[in-house]
């Protein structure tokens, strides 16, 4: 039994090096067909469990292609070994015009070794974030992200893998759901701001009191996994001065990426409101009439 196999084995060993076009050809589609299955597979059984499986697609797909240009090296090793000692004097101009694609491919391998993220993280690298929606050894696909609003822009930015080496690369995904959003309100000296701080409090307080609960199971999770206690669930509001001695209030708050912009034209609504009303009744206290200034 042992020797048909052998003998059976030897004869498509023989019959690949002799056929090796028709060869490459077959495990080609062979490949590629049994890859779509599986990805197909992976895909109907993500849209039945509710499960996010682009990862896994994504390192099927690139395992396959590198399991098959693995075969189809080591079938043809004997002519690239032959082509290789005949482009032996080019090779200096061969490493100096595909650089940029080694750089790419040593970034890919960078990234394989030390998963700074995976696919549906939300990222920063450089200047761009955005969701990573595919990675293959020449670049990473982004779903572009405004950095303000942390809304999609519609956007697919390309960015070289070299780049995960030359840039900083920063995973924001635990503040997908939720984020640190800090602006800061100028006003005129015109009244005493120390006054409405408690009032103010109040009220930037009532508008985060509806997901103070899911914010303080979302605070667990980012500083268990960050291994660092840095934030704060209650609004924090600071008063300040600038160089032209302008009054600046400083809000920061931990909420919703969503609704961070809707609060944040919210609580300065509510900022001037107050502000007003206070210029207005220290202005009639001190006997001052005209218009009342804001900056």
């Amino acid at each position: 039994m042992n020797e048909t196999v052998e003998y059976g084995w030897s004869l498509i060993l023989e019959f690949a090096q002799s056929h090796k076009l028709l060869t490459s050809l077959f495990m080609v589609v062979l490949f590629l067909a049994v890859k779509k299955i599986l990805i197909k597979l992976l895909r109907h059984q993500s849209k039945r469990r509710g499960e996010d499986k682009r990862h896994s697609i994504n390192t099927i797909d690139q395992l396959g292609n590198a399991l098959l240009v693995v075969l189809l090296l080591t079938l043809w090793a004997n002519e690239l070994q032959s082509l290789a000692l005949s482009i032996a004097a080019f090779m200096v101009a061969i490493v100096f015009a595909t650089r940029e694609l080694i750089q790419c491919f040593i970034g890919f391998v960078y990234y394989m070794t030390t998963r700074p993220f995976r696919v549906g993280n939300w990222v920063q690298l450089g200047n761009q974030v955005g969701e990573v929606v595919e990675l293959d050894w020449a670049k990473t696909t982004l779903l572009e992200v405004d950095p303000e609003s942390y809304t999609y822009t519609g956007k697919h930015v390309y960015v070289p893998n070299n780049q995960l080496m030359n840039q900083v690369v920063k995973n924001l995904n635990f503040l997908r759901r939720y984020r640190l959003h800090n602006f800061q309100i100028t006003n005129e000296p015109l009244a005493n701001p120390y006054v409405l701080l408690e009032p103010f409090q109040a009220t930037v307080t009532e508008h985060c009191a509806h997901f103070r609960v899911v914010a303080e199971r979302y605070k667990s999770l980012i500083e268990r996994n960050l291994d660092a206690g840095f934030i704060s669930i209650d609004p924090e509001i600071e008063i300040v001065t600038n160089h032209l001695a302008k009054i600046i209030i400083k809000i920061g708050l931990f909420c919703p990426s969503d609704e961070a912009f809707t609060l944040e034209q919210k609580i300065r609504a509510d900022w001037s409101t107050l502000w007003f009303k206070e210029v207005q009744r220290q202005q009639k206290e001190n006997g001052i009439a005209g218009p009342i200034l804001q900056g």
